[in-house]
């Protein structure tokens, strides 16, 4: 994957799509305040000033930041029954039914984006009688909408709803992975690049997120990696866990712009 960050607005349209497409919780405010939150995606959000003057914000960048599935992932080595592993196509997968919740694996991650279940938020915790008891701190009445069989049918079939006790993070959208596998196999014939997207790359309005594979050099991933290599970076790469999402750095040019310095003084 790779994240032009010139053309990311921090419209959080990708958050949203990841959210609806991997059956996420919604799990409110409360929560979110005893950080349990669970979205799988974020934008990180970096403001532009002078050291001397803090407050005087020149400009901001966007970083969307999810599971970099890193190829030397440190999530791996420290879970105690194997239940986050490497797949065959350079994926970080969970096997939700294995996990048992240590949280070894959030606490090694040095992107901080692996999410814990706290409760059932999905299933018995939000039933009727269960609403006025304490869980782990009183859920946000948001939380027990999903009782409700019309809000229900949002779920995605395709994406298994995770439990209490179960740690989960993005999955690049697997599902679409396969579905569009499996359409090749039954067509005989090859897949294509850009016949699987993950969720936040479909919702994208600026087209800042692709997905492809990047062992085929012909891929569009590959072409934008190569012809950008200025501008290519990988998030905390010198801690060499090998992430496979890279970023494009944003270019910030203030040649002609009062109290601007020109874009070489400020980082590229």
């Amino acid at each position: 994957m790779n994240i032009d960050m010139n053309v990311c607005n921090g419209c959080n349209a990708c958050v949203v799509a990841c959210h609806a497409e991997n059956n996420v919780p919604v799990v409110g405010k409360a929560e979110v305040l005893r950080y349990h939150d669970m979205h799988w995606l974020r934008i990180d959000r970096y403001f532009i000033s002078d050291e001397k003057n803090p407050d005087d914000v020149k400009g901001v960048v966007f970083m969307p930041m999810m599971c970099q599935h890193c190829d030397n992932a440190p999530c791996e080595n420290v879970c105690p029954v194997a239940a986050t592993t490497h797949s065959e196509e350079g994926i970080n997968q969970m096997a939700y039914n294995r996990c048992i919740g240590t949280r070894y694996c959030a606490n090694n991650c040095p992107y901080k984006v692996r999410r814990f279940n706290w409760a059932d938020y999905t299933g018995a915790d939000t039933f009727p009688n269960n609403q006025n008891q304490t869980v782990v701190g009183k859920l946000d009445p948001v939380v027990f909408q999903m009782n409700d069989p019309v809000s229900r049918m949002v779920l995605n079939p395709d994406v298994t709803v995770r439990s209490r006790g179960v740690m989960e993070k993005c999955s690049f959208c697997i599902q679409r992975t396969q579905h569009a596998k499996l359409q090749a196999k039954k067509e005989n014939r090859v897949l294509h690049d850009g016949e699987a997207k993950t969720a936040c790359q479909q919702a994208c309005p600026t087209n800042a997120i692709m997905f492809g594979n990047v062992h085929d050099k012909e891929s569009q991933i590959n072409k934008v990696r190569f012809d950008n290599p200025q501008r290519l970076f990988y998030s905390l790469e010198q801690l060499h866990v090998l992430p496979n999402v890279s970023y494009l750095a944003k270019i910030r040019n203030t040649e002609g712009v009062p109290g601007g310095t020109g874009h070489s003084e400020h980082g590229g």
